[in-house]
Formats: structure tokens, C-alpha cells, sequence
């Protein structure tokens, strides 16, 4: 039946009006007509794709837009194409924006909630005609928009269909009144601006457009429109319970029936059952013994076959839902998953694509979920909106923990520049808003219900506290008893305390957790945000995981955030780069602070991933000399699985690996007997790794993957100091030169520059620009944060300029020490002495004593720092590695030898900043393709950090974009006695923990040895 309509703009302003001939949310399930279709999950044979090229013109306000193009008379056939899916500012109309907490016309219109601005409201009007399939011309005809941001109305054939807002859950119409035979016309008009655009200030780009698949549908002539299933555990978590609740979209006209099977995947049927509806609604139920539950350990699905059939028993309609067993609750005031305490080991997940934005594929999916498994994530936050059921599907499958968030925020209305202000907060207390917001959370939760990876429901983000959200909780709960409610919001205002079940904070310090969790509390704790990834992040994130096992009430938390949300675009010489906010030209802008990821945009790991991985493992181990201690933190999974593999290093060199099986029940512990061969009489530093490996390849890893890692290192028998190296030496003192020769080498030191400025070995000159003392790193994001540049500014002066008071020169049997003593501007009392003793083989021991001074700020990096010709471009590293790593952030770090060439070894962080440096550095070499060049070495009780770079600490500093760094000259090389680590619990103020600064009052002092590699041959 047609429902006459006249659509209207006022639509968009009224949160009364979010849904017009929109019809009602259901549940996700795929459906037939044939059941071996069914089972195999095949593309379903009752649906048709309008994905693809579609007709558009676009206007930038809705004055602008072509009014009558719906109608069947317009001709579009001039108009520009669009890809749907896909958004509208990246396919070349309009422009990107990316803003935080603000509204993306602050400073532009002056409104207030309803109202939007006119002049700022851009507008897609889409055009698709189509012919209807044949296997669509039988039954009813419907569409479905899986995502349409944010609002918009359709027509079909000059008639007006309907109109919805909620970007991010679907939007389904009846088109049986308007379709016909033959050629049909559909119009879409999408606006980016709404009341729902008042509901979507999440922290992400402002995108608009149909960016989600479009397809038609019809239905048998009786369908189960929507279904519900229940697979619950009693109290002993052995015996399950199913209830599978079926509603028909239309009451049927003769006896209909319904018969369910549940399958294991071996295809034996575990409980059959079947019976007559009673008007639409049908309700079968039974009981499994010995159920096989569903875990983000062991995710075992079942297979629920539901068959439709007609008064003959015909089969009508084919249905087969993934059914995990499991029991979600708060038991003791724990959140706990089949009976067992559980420990979220999260991170928030935006939908992001490079360069489609939003909308991402099927890949795009598969090679998320096997990231986090991968890494050892069991958990993922929707943040903060629903995302595509394949998703869930892909969550139930390969075993993570969801938090499904509504799409709700309205950061903007209530905190302005991190202050909280909500004298317009909405939603609040306002009735005007109750309905609009409470749809979301139906359209969410009903098409959602069915996946065992849901464990909790969330109001949205960051939208303050009030009764319109409280009254939301209280529905989820209304409607679904087997799952939680969070919301953090609560936090502001603790009248609305119930409206969470969980306490949940964002950005909390660990003291602050310890604090709330020392004090009684009712709630088990939960970080829904925390580790602010932004550039060269997540130190100190052991301090929060140190907190599982301390505090049982702890229960794990969400890094913010996933994946960068960087767009490739082009820059003036039509070389591609990753942009952030304001390379568009969108004003207002938040810029970078769109990169939080611990993968890049790209979907590559940052250096990031290596300190999560190691501090999200389930399994621990402790290798000793003579055995492993292996602690299984998991709550279901065994060993059985893994292989345990044991390797011996001297030096960084492999002495033999071994593997053996091991059984650790979970939740135990067990100590690993290995035999390794006697060090005996064999001196130097020897390290015992231990690694956990999959027997058999998984969905998500190969077999042999690694994910557990453990490593002690021990010293034996250190050797007696070496005798010093024979060789000659002569030494001439000019009037600014001195320097030293000998066999093959040449070392000049300049009382001018005050430094070393040459060393020549065999005629190559490894010195392009003198060694300097270097107190400043190139500002991280965090940094900048904490206002390094205001508060430590004094650094970076003195790293660019100093005073060498003094030269000496001493002379002893087989060695020659020069030393330099500089004073800085900023500072009386601040003084660095660097001596340089060369021996009679051209090595040169290198130490820097730092006598400090009070009233100065912390330092951010002790450091010598020069330049070798950029020729000088592979490295070969003895340290802790392979990936960067910092004081704060080395626990997922190992000793061993890795090579990289210089290029390599900045990470590709948004905007460029300090990275790539490697802690417990016991020797690099920096070579020629050839293999000639210099070794930076430290001993291993006193090793060093280092950096090696293609650009200066300064070049880093003052560049914004990676294309914005110079082109390649040198090889910069750091060698630091200490740097302060990055910090991560937030990016906005949060300090580096005291342990890991560089208090500027004290003394400090080290050394490392330059010597030549490769040369004798040369």
C-alpha cells in the first residue's frame, strides 16, 4: 500500500521526525530456498546488488541542489558517475574534513541543536535505474541501505518512498507499491547534515554519501523476517539451553510450520525439534548435554538449520545461524565468560580504508581480524558506531570479544577544549531527544543480537550522562538479559550511575585505577579507552597489564585506537602521501590527530604492535639455564596446540634450538625441564628465548607462527679486559689541528670546531659533520602534548649551539685521549666533557661525562650525535630489537642481530617525529653496500642507545609531512647514553613516568667505542 507523503527539509532539523516509511529492524540472518544453499553459505539467492556506478550531482548546499531530478521526466544521463558504495568527498566532489570533539561547522554557523547550517550542507543526489532480476519479480520488493550518512530520502519512479537518519545501521523501505516491469528509476538525496548529524561527533573524518552496499530483496511468500536465538549455559557451564524465537513478516494464511536442527561441525544433529506458529511468532526451544562453548579461546560455532515448510511440509524458506554457546555476566562483581573471570585485551576499531574511507571491503576485514588474533587482541570496541554484520560473522568465527557501540556521540555539546561545559548538552534530559536516540539502539541491537561475540551493549561515546541515556541502558536490558550495558559517560555525572554496569573510564593514570579499585567499589573496572597510540606511543603500558593480576575487579581495557585514519592523496609533484586534517583545505581542522593506530593506514604493523603483542600474551615464559617456566593466563585453552621452542644465543649467534610439547592446563602454571650445552670456559653474554608456536596452521596464522615469547640474558665468566691493540701512533699538533695517524687510518680533531672532525680509514673519509653533544629528540606527538618545545625549549637551543672552553691532549704508550669541555648559554653550571682516545689499531673509545645542573627541566635525550655520507646505508644491529623500542617500551623487545638499511629504520609515523631508536645497543655497524664502514660498540653490562637516520633530530623537527623532510645527503647517526621514553597514557598532558626521565641536576656519564668494519680488505 502507497502511503502519500510529502517529503520536507524541516525533516532535517526535527529530532521528531529520524524515520519515515523506514521499516522495522531485524535480525541480520541469511535465508533460501534451498537448505544445501544454506549450509554451504552461498550468496543468497533472493538479493541483488546495486552496488556499482550510479548517476550524481552534487551541490554544496541544499539552495544549490537540482530540485526536480527524481522525477521520471529529468534526464541525469549528463551528470557525473559515483561509485556506490563509497564516499562523496573522496571521489572528487567536495572535500574531506576531520575534526575531534567540535562540530565540523564550529566557527562557521552559529547554531544550536536541532538547527543546522544551511549554507554548510552539502548535498548528493544519487540516480540508479535498473530492470528486475527474475528471481525478484514473484514475491515483494524491498531495498535495504546498509549505510547512508546522514540522512536522506528516496523515490522510486517519481514517487516518494521514504526517508531515514543513523549513518551506520541499515535503512530498509518497501518498494512492492512503487517498482513495475521493465525500466525503473531510483533517486536518492543525501544530506551531511541533520539532527543525526548532531548525534554523530565522533572523532573521525566527515564523510558523507551512501558508503555501505546497496541491494534489493524480496522474500518468500512466508519469510521469517526476524529471528532471535538464545544459546545459553546452566550454572555448571557444561549443559547449553537453545531458544530460537521466530517472528514471520506476515500472518500466514494456512498452517505453517518450523523445524530447527543444531549441528556440530562434525554435521552430527544435536537437538531437532519443530512446530506451528501462532500467528507470526513461534518459539522452540531445547536442551545439549555436554555443550562445546563459544570463547574468543576456542570459538566453536554450531550450526542452527531452520527450516520454514508449508501445510505439505514443502520447504518455503531455508535459514542456517551460527550458534555459540556461552554465558556472559557479572558474578561476584566480576565480568565473567563461561564462569571465568575475564580480562579484555582490547582496542577501539574504526571502519578505515586508506583511500576509500569508511567503506572497506571483505579483505579489508580479513585482515583485521587475523591482525588481532594475530597479536594476541581478544577483544575489539566498535568505536563508536555499528559496523558491517560481516564484521560480527568474522568475530564469532575467529574468536573476539565485541563491544557493540550505538552511534551515538555529541562530544561537541559538552566539552569545548577539554573543559567540560554542557549547557546544551543533548541528548540529556531532553524528551525531544529520547525517541531518536532510543532508535539507535533498537536498529543496532536487532540486527545484532544473534552473534555469541556481542558480550556487551553500549549507550555510544562521550555524550555526557543524562535520562535519555540511562533510559537507553534500560531498554538494552529490557530486551536482552544476556549481555551487559556500558557507558562511560557516567563518569561526569554519578546521578545516572545505573547506566553502566561496568565502571568505565577513559585515559585513567594506573594510580588512578589502583585508587578506585582500593576503594570498594561495585563495579568491576574497565579502560574503554586507554594507550593513546598517537605517533611514537604506548610506553608504559606494562603498568596498566601489571594490574590483571594484582586486582581481580581489573578487567582490561581498549587502546585507543586500531588504525591511523590517514587518506593517500597526491601533493603538488603528484607524488602520493598519507594526509591528515587540513591537507584538504577543511577548516575547522583538528590535523594529526587522526593517527592513533597501532597499525598504519596502509594496514601494516607499527613498531607499536611489537609492545602489544608481548603484553597481550595469554602465555608467559620464564626460560632459565635449566628450565622454562611457562604460566598459562588462559581461561579455556590448553598447550596442546602449541609446540614450546628454546633457543641459545652467544653474542647474537644461534647455538642450537630445540623444541619439545609441553602441557599447561589453563589457569596453571608448569616448569619446563631443558637441558642446554655447558658455557663453560667459553666467556661472553648468552641469551635463552623461548617462543610458543602453532602445531597446525589456524584461520588466522600459519603453522609455526609465534605467539608467546620470553627471553632472560645472562653474563658468563666475563672476559678479561683486552690487552691494548698494538699499532703505532703519531701525533701532530698544528695550530688548530691535531691529529693522529696511523697504519691505515687517519684521526683529526679541530680546536676550532671544538670536536672530532675526520676520520679517514684507507683513504674513505666516514665523517661528513662532527660529533655534538644532543639534548633534544625530534617532539613525538606525546610531546608536544606535554608542551616539550615551551617547557624544554632550553634544549633544543643548546643542542644547536655550545662553547668549547677547553682542549686537551694526552699522550700514553699505544693510545692518544682528546678531549673537548663545552658550556652551554642556558645554564652556568652546565657543563659536557667528550674525550676521544684513539688507539694504535683506529679504534676510539668514545666517553661523554654530563655534569648537570639545577633549575634546568628534564632532558629528553643525552646523546653524540654526527653525520656519515648518505653512502653509508646499511645497518647490522646487536641490540634490542628488531622493531624500535624505548626505555618505556621495550618489554615486547628481544636481543639478537637484525640488519635494516637506514631508509628502514624511521617508522612512518603521520607526522614525522623521533623513532626508530633501539635500547641495549651492544654493537651496529653502519656500512657501504659493500660492507664497509664503522661499528658503534658498548659493552654489554653498559650498552648504549641508538638512532640511525636519514635526517637530523632538527630536519624531524620542523617537518610536518614526511614529504616536507630534505632530500637524502647523510646518514645521521645518535649514539645516546639515555633517552627519556614516549609515554602513552594520553597525548595531551600525560608526562613520562618519572623512572624514564632524565632529571637535569644529575651526572651522567658513558661510553662506546668507533672502529672500522670492512676495510682491511678494501
Amino acid at each position: 500500500m502507497k502511503l502519500a507523503v510529502t517529503p520536507s527539509l524541516s525533516w532535517l532539523e526535527d529530532p521528531g521526525v529520524f524515520k519515515v516509511n523506514r521499516l522495522e529492524a531485524h535480525s541480520d540472518h541469511r535465508y533460501y530456498s534451498d537448505m544445501a544453499k544454506a549450509e554451504a553459505g552461498a550468496p543468497m539467492d533472493m538479493r541483488y546488488s546495486l552496488n556499482g556506478s550510479w548517476k550524481f550531482s552534487y551541490a554544496p548546499n541544499p539552495a544549490s541542489r537540482v530540485e526536480p531530478f527524481f522525477a521520471e521526466s529529468y534526464n541525469c544521463s549528463a551528470w557525473d558517475s559515483i561509485q556506490v558504495p563509497g564516499h562523496i568527498q573522496l571521489q572528487g566532489f567536495g572535500r574531506p574534513q576531520y575534526v575531534n570533539t567540535m562540530y565540523p561547522w564550529d566557527g562557521l554557523s552559529d547554531v544550536r541543536p536541532p538547527h543546522i547550517p544551511q549554507e554548510h550542507n552539502p548535498v548528493g543526489s544519487y540516480v540508479k535505474e535498473f530492470r528486475l532480476p527474475a528471481n525478484l519479480e514473484d514475491g515483494p520488493l524491498y531495498i535495504s541501505f546498509q549505510g547512508v550518512e546522514s540522512a536522506f530520502y528516496v523515490w522510486l519512479n517519481g514517487e516518494f518512498v521514504g526517508y531515514a537518519e543513523d549513518s551506520f545501521t541499515p535503512s530498509e523501505f518497501d518498494l512492492t507499491p512503487y517498482v513495475r516491469t521493465g525500466k525503473n528509476k531510483l533517486a536518492v538525496e543525501v544530506y551531511q547534515r541533520s539532527t543525526g548529524g548532531w548525534l554523530e561527533d565522533q572523532d573521525f573524518w566527515r564523510f558523507s554519501g551512501i558508503f555501505r552496499d546497496v541491494y534489493l530483496y524480496t522474500v518468500p511468500k512466508q519469510h521469517i523476517r526476524d529471528l532471535a536465538v538464545l544459546a545459553e549455559l546452566d550454572d555448571t557451564y557444561t549443559q547449553g539451553s537453545l531458544s530460537v524465537q521466530m517472528q514471520l513478516l506476515d500472518t500466514p494464511q494456512e498452517n505453517v510450520r518450523a523445524r530447527i536442527e543444531l549441528k556440530d561441525k562434525a554435521g552430527q544433529v544435536r537437538l531437532s525439534t519443530e512446530g506451528g506458529f501462532s500467528g507470526r511468532e513461534l518459539t522452540l526451544s531445547g536442551d545439549i548435554a555436554d555443550v562445546l562453548t563459544w570463547s574468543a579461546e576456542n570459538p566453536y560455532l554450531y550450526s542452527l538449520c531452520i527450516s520454514l515448510l508449508d501445510a505439505q511440509g514443502k520447504l518455503i524458506e531455508a535459514i542456517v545461524q551460527k550458534a555459540g554457546f556461552r554465558r556472559f555476566e557479572l558474578k561476584n562483581k566480576l565480568m565473567c565468560i563461561n564462569g571465568k573471570r575475564i580480562v579484555f585485551k582490547g582496542v577501539n576499531r574504526h571502519e578505515f580504508n586508506c583511500r576509500t574511507g569508511r567503506t572497506i571491503t571483505r579483505e579489508d576485514m580479513l585482515w583485521d581480524i587475523r591482525t588481532l588474533k594475530r597479536s594476541n587482541i581478544n577483544a575489539v570496541r566498535t568505536s563508536h558506531y555499528p559496523n558491517q554484520t560481516l564484521w560480527y560473522e568474522l568475530c564469532d568465527e575467529y574468536g573476539i570479544y565485541v563491544i557493540d557501540e550505538m552511534n551515538l556521540e555529541t562530544h561537541g555539546s559538552w566539552q569545548k577544549m577539554g573543559a567540560v561545559e554542557p549547557s546544551w548538552n543533548i541528548p540529556g534530559n531532553d524528551p525531544n531527544w529520547h525517541d531518536i536516540v532510543l532508535d539507535r539502539a533498537e536498529s543496532m541491537l536487532e540486527r545484532d543480537k544473534n552473534h555469541p561475540s556481542i558480550l556487551i551493549w553500549s549507550c555510544g561515546n562521550e555524550s555526557y550522562a543524562g535520562q535519555v541515556i540511562l533510559d537507553v541502558a534500560n531498554w538494552f536490558r529490557s530486551r536482552d538479559n544476556s549481555r551487559l550495558v556500558h557507558y562511560e559517560g557516567v563518569f561526569y555525572d554519578r546521578n545516572y550511575n545505573a547506566t553502566s554496569d561496568m565502571e568505565s573510564r577513559m585515559y585513567a593514570k594506573p594510580a588512578d585505577i589502583e585508587e578506585y579499585l582500593n576503594s570498594n567499589p561495585d563495579k568491576p573496572y574497565l579502560s574503554c579507552e586507554y594507550m593513546h597510540a598517537m605517533g611514537n606511543s604506548v610506553g608504559g603500558m606494562h603498568k596498566y597489564t601489571e594490574l590483571e593480576n594484582k586486582y581481580p575487579m581489573y578487567q582490561g581495557g581498549f587502546i585507543w585506537d586500531y588504525i591511523d585514519q590517514s587518506i593517500i592523496t597526491k601533493d603538488r609533484y603528484g607524488r602520493e602521501y598519507f594526509a591528515y586534517g587540513g591537507d584538504f583545505q577543511d577548516r575547522p581542522t583538528d590535523y594529526s590527530f587522526c593517527g592513533n593506530g597501532i597499525v598504519y593506514a596502509d594496514r601494516q604493523w607499527t613498531p607499536k604492535m611489537q609492545e602489544v603483542k608481548f603484553l597481550y600474551q595469554n602465555y608467559k615464559l620464564e626460560p632459565g639455564k635449566t628450565g622454562i617456566r611457562l604460566i598459562n593466563e588462559s581461561l579455556f585453552a590448553g598447550t596442546g596446540h602449541l609446540a614450546l621452542e628454546y633457543r641459545l644465543y652467544r653474542e647474537g649467534e644461534l647455538l642450537g634450538a630445540w623444541t619439545t610439547d609441553v602441557n599447561a592446563a589453563p589457569q596453571s602454571e608448569v616448569l619446563v625441564p631443558v637441558e642446554l650445552p655447558q658455557a663453560d670456559g667459553n666467556p661472553g653474554e648468552y641469551s635463552i628465548q623461548a617462543s610458543l608456536l602453532l602445531k597446525d596452521a589456524e584461520l588466522w596464522a600459519e603453522a609455526g607462527y609465534e605467539i608467546a615469547f620470553g627471553e632472560s640474558v645472562f653474563v658468563v665468566q666475563e672476559e678479561a679486559e683486552a690487552e691494548q691493540p698494538a699499532g703505532q701512533l703519531k701525533v701532530v699538533e698544528g695550530d688548530v689541528q691535531i691529529g693522529v695517524l696511523g697504519e691505515g687510518f687517519t684521526v683529526l680533531f679541530s680546536k676550532q670546531a671544538g670536536s672530532l672532525v675526520s676520520l679517514n680509514i684507507h683513504g674513505r673519509e666516514m665523517i661528513a659533520a662532527p660529533p655534538a653533544p644532543l639534548f633534544w629528540r625530534a617532539a613525538t606527538d606525546n610531546d608536544k602534548g606535554t608542551n616539550l618545545g615551551y617547557n624544554a625549549g632550553c634544549w633544543y637551543a643548546a643542542s644547536l649551539s655550545r662553547k668549547c672552553v677547553e682542549v686537551s691532549l694526552a699522550q700514553e704508550e699505544g693510545a692518544v685521549t682528546v678531549s673537548f669541555d663545552y658550556r652551554f648559554s642556558i645554564h652556568s653550571g652546565l657543563s659536557v666533557q667528550t674525550a676521544y682516545t684513539v688507539y694504535g689499531d683506529g679504534k676510539v673509545r668514545v666517553h661523554t661525562r654530563y655534569n648537570g645542573a639545577a633549575g634546568l627541566p628534564d632532558l629528553p635525550i643525552l646523546a653524540l650525535s654526527f653525520k656519515m655520507p648518505a653512502d653509508y646505508d646499511q645497518t647490522e644491529w646487536y641490540a634490542m630489537g628488531p622493531e624500535e623500542n624505548y626505555i618505556d617500551r621495550a618489554y615486547g623487545a628481544r636481543l639478537g642481530v637484525f640488519s635494516r638499511s637506514v631508509q628502514e629504520l624511521p617508522s612512518r609515523y603521520l607526522v614525522p617525529q623521533e623513532s626508530g631508536n633501539r635500547t641495549g645497543v651492544r654493537r651496529v655497524k653502519i656500512t657501504d653496500k659493500s660492507g664497509v664502514g664503522l661499528q658503534i660498540s658498548a659493552p654489554a653490562t653498559a650498552p648504549v642507545e641508538c638512532n640511525l637516520s636519514p635526517y637530523t633530530a632538527f630536519e624531524l623537527e620542523h617537518a610536518s609531512h614526511a614529504f616536507e623532510l630534505p632530500v637524502v645527503h647523510y646518514t645521521v647517526v645518535t649514539v645516546a647514553g639515555r633517552q627519556m621514553g614516549v609515554g602513552g597514557d594520553d597525548s595531551w598532558g600525560a608526562p613520562v613516568y618519572k623512572e624514564y626521565t632524565i632529571p637535569a641536576e644529575q651526572s651522567l656519564e658513558y661510553e662506546f667505542f668507533i672502529s672500522s668494519v670492512g676495510t682491511e680488505e678494501k
